[in-house]
Formats: structure tokens, sequence, C-alpha cells
């Protein structure tokens, strides 16, 4: 290789390691603080924090969860896996609110959506199985793949299935995605639903809407558990988590 063209493309990957040390140290070392009973980087400025479970998890001691700080943090919210699809039920769906419920900490059921079956018949199989009720959080809708169905299909089915449970709970359901998903599946038509962005390695999530919850990493640890864990901050305090909740 010429010397000339070899320095240069040596300056380009110089350059180009520097720009990506910089970009982590704005996005991570000055936005967010480590907290080592949590092994995790948590987000500044956020008050309300929460995980996210489901059977993975195993068996949850929710009093040690209760019971975790540090350094001044402590979970408040927890949103717990209920059903997927149109058949399937998580076996550790009811221990999970019934831990949750007897020591104090609020929550809520997701559904994992299948894009390729019937929005109406998941949204009644939620239901059966969710018991959730006024003052639990609103229903939630992780939706992360297109099951190889047209934008048009899935679009079509998931909003039959918000519509049913709006009305079932009279209380928007919140959507869980990925920020990317979001734009390249959902975009607009769905922007006046609470929104739970999942997005990592970033100061906050990157989308061009409101949010409401931003799980922003999945290699939390939280006493009582014996498995990483999803952690989320809320987008604003206690009286914004009370808004996201059934009336």
């Amino acid at each position: 290789m010429n010397p000339k063209i070899k320095s240069a493309v040596i300056s380009v990957i110089i350059i180009g390691i520097l720009y990506l040390l910089v970009q982590y140290f704005f996005s991570n070392v000055l936005s967010s603080k480590m907290y080592p009973n949590f092994g995790i980087r948590i987000p500044n400025g956020y008050t309300v924090h929460g995980i996210d479970v489901s059977h993975y998890q195993k068996n949850i001691n929710w009093q040690l969860v209760r019971n975790m700080r540090d350094q001044g943090v402590k979970l408040q919210f927890a949103i717990i896996k209920c059903t997927e699809g149109t058949n399937t039920s998580d076996a550790n769906y009811a221990a999970n609110i019934k831990g949750a419920k007897k020591y104090g900490i609020k929550y809520g059921a997701y559904h994992y959506f299948s894009a390729n079956k019937s929005g109406a018949a998941q949204a009644h199989f939620f239901m059966r199985h969710a018991k959730i009720k006024q003052g639990n959080i609103a229903p939630v809708i992780d939706i992360e793949e297109t099951k190889n169905v047209s934008n048009e299909t899935l679009q079509n089915e998931l909003k039959i299935c918000l519509d049913i449970l709006e009305n079932a709970y009279n209380t928007k359901p919140i959507i869980y995605c990925n920020v990317d998903f979001y734009d390249a599946h959902l975009g607009k038509n769905f922007n006046d639903y609470p929104f739970w962005a999942a997005h990592y390695n970033v100061r906050k999530p990157r989308i061009n809407r409101n949010w409401n919850i931003w799980q922003y990493s999945d290699k939390g640890n939280v006493n009582g558990i014996d498995a990483k864990v999803d952690f989320n901050v809320l987008n604003g305090d206690s009286s914004s988590l009370k808004k996201l909740c059934i009336k």
C-alpha cells in the first residue's frame, strides 16, 4: 500500500475510534451513574424505577425485590408477562402478581403480540388471564416481530387488539417495542398511545414522539431474582405512573 494512503487510512481509523469514545463518554458516563448492587449504569434524572419479568426469571422473592436499595434507588413498579399469542400463558404470572401485590410494588401485565394471529383473539385471551383492575398499570402490548406479515396487516390486527382492551379497561393500553421497530412498522398511526421504548446504550430513547417508560438495560441484578433483569425508568414522577394506570 502506498505510504500516504496507509497513513490516511490509519488516521481515519484513529479518528473513528476517538469519535466512538467521545460518543460513549457523553452517552453513558455523563448521563448515567454506576449502581454496583444493581450491576448496571442507571440514567440520571429519573425518580421512578421498575423492572419487567417473566418465567425467564423463575421463582422471584418479591420481599427481597421490594427491600433492595442502591444509593437511594428502589424498584417501584413491575410489568409482568401474562400471555403470548392466542394460547400461551406465562407459567409464573399468577405467582408474580401475587408477590408484587403482597409487597406493595405497583404492577401491570403484558401480552406478547403475534402479528400473524387475530388481534381480537389475543385481546380476549389476555383478558381471561390478566386479572388486572383499577389501580394496576394499564395493559401492555409487547410487539417485537412482524411474523412476515405486511405492515398493513400488523397494524390492523394490533389496532383491533388495542381497541378491545381500551374498551374493556377504559384506559389506553401501552405499546412496548424497540424504537427502530416502532419507526419501521408502527409510526404515526399509534402515536396517541402511551409508549414504552426499548433502547439501550443511549442518553435517552431516540424517537420522534413522546415516551412514557424507557427500558434501557437487560443486564440488571436484583436481590431475590436468579437471572438478569430488564430495567426501566418512568418519564415523570409518581403522578405520571398513576396516569398510566387503569382508572
